[in-house]
């Protein structure tokens, strides 16, 4: 028999059948077993528990008749609940009118009798689900791994490398780039690689606060400096003390702000609001715009010395559409956060993937972010393809049509000049072809490809080829394919 799990992109998974009803076990069992999954049958909770502890690492996923008696049942999702990490849980319906289990933890429910493609579906999000709660189990995704800056661009090399070289200066950083590029991150990371570490960042958005307010913002006051000041208040420098002062949207400051803003620069002191008592202050000043400094400048919008001030050390953030080499990557990583904060998983296929790099992406990596969030959402430990996708992302790619002859929707061709039709894939020769043969150097192939790319290193490669570095070393060995590198 064909392993038709691998075909259909399955791991090897196995299932526990808790179901008291002998044909609809057999019938469920049968399906399993030709989508390569391995069939245990418990006999008690206790031995279920067993088999999920032996089973830990092989993605295991529960399925639950609902026809049991609930204080059964109950027994049976004790069980479920100790597991550690849990397993997928799905529930089984044989009959209409089978009472539904109506709990957060079920991750599907299967309708007897079903379809192969349902089975294949629910088995890639038992997948999901399983490696989700494996990877929290792990703590593999500490929060500080989020203030870096995803990707393998040479633009995003090249910031990494700057941010490296200043993190551990006290020079004034601006950061240019459009809304949505992560320029926040950018000023994170340079405070949490800096002897500052240990001290406050705190953000302020010039552009959010109303300029008549800004400077008690900043500054502070004293009590009874202006009508509603009951209390006194200290600043953001002085809650910045030691720390980072991040300045964001900096180009939307006043003309009176920049005024003041440039004389704590100068002479590292300032005073609150209602007080002529002189603040020292020891604060870095990392401040980041959207627009043309230089152009508000011309505009008279925008003071000349405060920038120079400022523009001690610039960064510019390039817009994602100008670096989309990157999506993959930080695609792992924002899915990668959602699992970290508990909020479910998704996975795309690489098709789907592909198609995202042809989007134009006019929010940026906020604009990604945002997807990812809604994806995990609507298809909850799922996989997600490109007709899954919302219509805007899959604009520039064909989808099949009813009846149509198969086309590869948003795959890229192997010279990456656009996506592969008919009328330019190779045709099957009148032989006829090993399938098998013929796929396999295609495969070894681009695994060349993305090592050579990638200087050996095999997670940068599995990164390319949007696939976990275990499975390309299980490639690299099968192929017999050399690595330079095994390092992240």
């Amino acid at each position: 028999m064909e392993n038709q799990g691998r075909e259909n992109g399955l791991a090897a998974a196995v299932a526990m059948l808790v179901m008291p009803d002998a044909e609809s076990r057999d019938y469920l069992n049968d399906i399993l077993q030709f989508v390569d999954c391995q069939v245990n049958t418990p006999e008690s909770p206790e031995q279920l528990q067993e088999f999920l502890e032996r089973y830990a690492d092989h993605s295991p996923s529960v399925f639950l008749s609902s026809r049991l008696p609930v204080e059964e049942r109950n027994s049976w999702l004790r069980a479920i609940e100790q597991a550690s990490p849990r397993p997928a849980l799905i529930q089984v319906q044989e009959g209409d009118t089978d009472e539904m289990l109506m709990s957060g933890d079920v991750l599907a429910t299967l309708r007897l009798p079903t379809q192969l493609e349902a089975i294949t579906a629910i088995l890639h999000r038992a997948q999901v689900f399983s490696e989700s709660q494996r990877q929290g189990e792990a703590g593999r995704r500490p929060v500080e791994l989020f203030r870096s800056l995803s990707g393998n661009s040479r633009a995003t090399r090249g910031i990494n490398k700057m941010i490296e070289q200043m993190a551990d200066t006290d020079a004034t950083v601006l950061i240019l780039g459009e809304s949505g590029t992560g320029k926040e991150v950018v000023a994170r990371k340079l405070h949490y690689h800096s002897k500052r570490r240990g001290k406050p960042f705190v953000p302020v958005n010039c552009g959010a606060i109303p300029g008549d307010l800004l400077e008690s913002e900043l500054f502070g006051h004293e009590k009874g400096a202006f009508t509603g000041a009951i209390n006194a208040r200290q600043g953001r420098f002085e809650l910045a003390e030691g720390g980072t002062l991040f300045l964001d949207e900096i180009g939307d400051m006043s003309l009176h702000m920049q005024v003041k803003l440039l004389r704590v620069l100068q002479e590292r002191t300032f005073e609150r609001v209602g007080s002529n008592k002189t603040i020292r202050c020891d604060v870095r000043i990392i401040a980041a715009t959207h627009r043309d400094l230089e152009e508000a400048i011309k505009q008279d919008k925008f003071r000349e010395d405060l920038f120079y001030r400022l523009n001690v050390f610039p960064i510019e953030v390039p817009p994602l559409r100008d670096r989309s080499e990157d999506i993959p990557v930080l695609v792992s990583d924002l899915i990668a956060r959602i699992e970290h904060e508990k909020r479910g998983s998704i996975r795309l296929t690489p098709a789907a993937v592909t198609a995202l790099t042809h989007y134009g992406w006019p929010g940026n990596v906020r604009e990604l972010a945002n997807l990812m969030e809604r994806l995990a959402i609507l298809y909850p430990y799922g996989v997600v393809d490109v007709a899954d996708l919302p219509e805007k992302f899959r604009a520039g790619v064909k989808l099949p049509q009813p009846g149509a002859s198969m086309e590869a929707p948003s795959e890229m061709s192997a010279s990456g000049s656009g996506p592969v039709t008919l009328s330019s894939m190779p045709r099957l020769p009148p032989e006829g072809i090993d399938l098998k043969a013929y796929l396999a150097e295609i495969e070894q192939n681009f695994i060349r490809q993305a090592l050579d790319e990638s200087d050996g290193v095999v997670a940068h490669a599995a990164n390319r080829l949007n696939m976990r570095r275990t499975t390309l070393v299980e490639k690299l060995r099968k192929y017999g394919l050399q690595r330079a590198s095994d390092s992240a």
